[in-house]
């Protein structure tokens, strides 16, 4: 084992001992390994993360095109254009940030039944995706018309004021999880994931908590 493998190993330990901290019970963490190279998803694999998060289309494709057969299951977790969905196909295992009905409607028409989550916006921030809160069950019932398996909801808590910022938003979001008798529940990140765990988030996604810095994306 690499001394890359035992770092991420002892992060993930950290990050699993918060979750416990936080009264997490089946949390599961992503590992998100955008503009990392595929020995970050081994290593989180090793280190016994069954998912990864990736955000860019075309690195995804370059880096996870001979993954075959995986261990783990491919989240994608950046914002999607329609003209990406084609390069994805047979790549990811989940589609986290369907938000709007252009992306179901190509989603359908490429990969038909796939899992979804449905990105929900909770604030109007520049730059993030997600479809408005009074508009997730109009777009949950296309998903579902459409075909598609929609799994729970995700949402990405604000960028300024601290973890505690995002705790109304979380909120809200779990309510609307219950409401639509949805499982999924993603939300939390490294600043965030104890106000999200104590939301009751199911999913939280891990990138510098596990592997440091980011490294520049080429």
């Amino acid at each position: 084992m690499s001394d890359f493998d035992l770092q991420v190993a002892e992060r993930l330990a950290i990050v699993q001992g918060r979750i416990d901290s936080a009264g997490g019970r089946s949390v599961e963490v992503v590992a998100v390994t955008k503009t990392w190279g595929v020995e970050a998803v081994h290593a989180a694999v090793r280190a016994g993360c069954h998912s990864i998060g990736e955000s860019y289309a075309q690195e995804m494709v370059a880096k996870l095109a001979d993954e075959s057969p995986r261990r783990y299951q491919v989240r994608f977790i950046g914002r999607l254009q329609t003209n990406k969905v084609r390069a994805l196909v047979g790549l990811v295992d989940v589609f986290e940030t369907v938000d709007r009905e252009s992306l179901i409607v190509e989603l359908a028409r490429r990969a038909p039944s796939s899992r979804v989550l449905i990105q929900v916006a909770t604030l109007d921030e520049p730059g993030k995706g997600g479809c408005p809160l009074d508009h997730v069950d109009h777009i949950v019932d296309v998903a579902l018309a459409a075909g598609l398996a929609v799994e729970g909801l995700m949402t990405v808590g604000p960028t300024e004021g601290g973890a505690e910022a995002a705790r109304p938003g979380f909120r809200a979001v779990r309510r609307a999880v219950d409401r639509l008798g949805l499982d999924v529940c993603s939300m939390g990140m490294s600043a965030d994931l104890e106000v999200a765990v104590q939301e009751g988030s199911t999913e939280v996604r891990m990138g510098s908590a596990l592997f440091g810095s980011r490294p520049r994306r080429q």
